[in-house]
């Protein structure tokens, strides 16, 4: 079990040992932080709303930016870690606002019929975003699919179809099989209290293939555990922003270079870069996340057909690689 006693509450951790940032080396950061350059938006690239709320055949990947897309695959619909709002934040005039505006409104979205969340942090669990999905759907709401632990936030907030589930464990999800994995992060939505719901990545897995969303993550073996346990990945949706300081964020965010070393762990056939270019939550020049990992690539003799960089908003079907 992914759990240690710490209190006489349990505290959730991670698989294998890592340095462990502290209070003090947050402060340290904050102080010593130099700002980059003010960010500038990246451009959206158009997509086709209307060809998304009748597809129901061809598999397709839509990025709507950060950690969220939009994924079609045998003939259903799910998000990942949805967040559609101005801010990363649990208050609307303050936090991390977004940069890139949404690459497809929530009301072009077809019916979802499942979400993925990862765990809790405010960029990855946004209740605004969460909240209207249910208004949306209020006859056949989405499942919701979290971590253990975590699945009482939404029972509490009147989400009725809500299914957790623990590391290396599995369920049948509208039809698909969803694996929860383990990967390298930790979990905290209020002040002091830390680790008590899960983190997780998820792999959804259909007929025709197996799709991975790991949310945030360190580099860690889990992913050669994960290829060793369950087998390739069709598709790997793999973080590549919000590394810098690396001496800080190296426990808890990959970067470009360790999202290639993932996709090799995995024997993913195809990578996706997600979480960058929406919101500037680090240190890193806006700009540098997809221009590293293209220098990455060519480094490595891949290209951006194995490793694929979307704009945000862009629609790309997976006919060639799904099935």
């Amino acid at each position: 079990m992914p759990f240690q006693k710490t209190s006489p509450n349990l505290a959730y951790r991670n698989n294998y040992p890592h340095a462990d940032p502290g209070i003090l080396d947050l402060i340290r950061w904050r102080v010593t932080r130099k700002a980059p350059p003010k960010p500038k938006p990246f451009p959206l690239t158009p997509n086709d709303p209307a060809a998304l709320l009748t597809n129901r055949t061809r598999p397709s990947l839509t990025w709507v930016g950060h950690s969220t897309f939009l994924v079609q695959i045998e003939g259903k619909n799910f998000l990942t870690d949805p967040i559609f709002s101005d801010r990363a934040s649990p208050f609307p005039i303050a936090g991390p606002k977004r940069i890139t505006p949404v690459g497809i409104a929530m009301e072009a979205l077809p019916h979802i019929d499942f979400v993925l969340v990862s765990h809790n942090h405010y960029d990855h669990l946004d209740a605004r975003s969460l909240k209207e999905l249910l208004r949306r759907q209020p006859e056949n709401p989405p499942v919701i699919v979290t971590p253990s632990k975590l699945g009482s936030w939404f029972r509490h907030r009147g989400f009725p179809r809500v299914m957790e589930i623990d590391w290396w464990n599995s369920a049948d999800v509208c039809g698909l099989k969803v694996h929860a994995v383990p990967v390298q992060h930790w979990s905290q939505r209020i002040p002091f209290i830390v680790n008590r719901t899960l983190w997780a990545g998820f792999i959804v897995e259909g007929r025709n293939g197996r799709l991975l969303f790991p949310g945030d993550t360190g580099y860690s073996s889990d992913f050669k555990d994960i290829h060793e346990r369950i087998g390739p990945m069709t598709v790997s949706l793999l973080p590549i922003g919000a590394y810098e300081p690396r001496w800080f964020m190296h426990s808890m965010h990959i970067g470009p270079h360790e999202a290639v070393q993932i996709h090799r762990d995995l024997g993913s056939k195809l990578s996706v870069a997600m979480h960058w270019g929406t919101f500037a939550l680090t240190d890193e020049p806006f700009e540098e996340p997809p221009q590293l990992l293209r220098d990455t690539l060519q480094a490595q003799n891949l290209t951006e057909k194995d490793f694929w960089i979307m704009g945000h908003g862009e629609t790309r079907w997976l006919d060639e690689v799904w099935g």
